[in-house]
């Protein structure tokens, strides 16, 4: 917790935190209410960490389910997402060490921030779309796809986590078990393997395009 702040500050400041501080009283209407903020983008980042919709939803529901049961020695120390995506990482992790042989992390092509879905996702398909954009899409997807496969297991959670969660190096190493430094040398290595493998593709970081020089600073 950071210094100074008691409990009850760090509810006034977190909402969701307020929230798990009801459940913890049994509340179950604010139970409700924080599965309802949270499932979306819980399912979400599941989906990107273990592949199956299915699973990431079993998952999530694992996840809700261990707040639920220790809500009675729930003590804030951090922000509530934090704690949340803590235990969904550890559920994570150990499903994928359960099988190892099966693939990992199959990504869409969208950003789930912390509010949920982007507008973007959410816009109506473009009917007027050629073949070869669609074709394009497709493609840009298995590629990313392949990328993502090629990190290693805490690169991917941290990726992931920074990029569809919109999480900065300290609550990453919150959730990981790590030191902030580490994190970031994590997130360096892998955006250098992303762009590494999506070179062409994609330009991470604000890079241009080969094609559009740099302005003159």
């Amino acid at each position: 917790m950071p210094i100074g702040q008691t409990s009850a500050q760090m509810a006034l400041r977190d909402p969701d935190i307020r929230l798990m501080l009801r459940v913890r009283d049994d509340d179950d209407a604010a139970f409700a209410e924080l599965v309802e903020r949270f499932q979306h983008r819980l399912v979400a980042v599941m989906h990107h960490l273990v592949g199956g919709m299915h699973e990431a939803e079993d998952l999530a529901q694992e996840v809700f389910l261990r707040v639920y049961r220790t809500r009675k020695k729930y003590t804030p120390k951090a922000k509530f997402s934090t704690w949340l995506f803590t235990i969904a990482n550890n559920l994570a992790l150990n499903a994928l060490r359960d099988r190892k042989r099966r693939p990992v992390l199959p990504l869409e092509v969208r950003e789930s921030g912390p509010l949920g879905p982007r507008p973007a996702e959410n816009a109506p398909v473009d009917l007027s779309e050629t073949p070869s954009a669609g074709l394009r899409h497709k493609e840009l997807a298995e590629v990313i796809r392949s990328a993502l496969d090629g990190l290693n297991e805490r690169q991917r959670v941290a990726i992931v986590l920074n990029k569809f969660e919109d999480m900065n190096y300290a609550e990453i190493a919150d959730v990981m078990g790590l030191s902030a430094k580490a994190v970031k040398s994590l997130l360096s290595r892998a955006r250098t393997k992303l762009r590494e493998a999506l070179q062409g593709y994609i330009y991470m970081d604000g890079e241009p395009p080969p094609d559009v020089p740099e302005e003159e600073s």
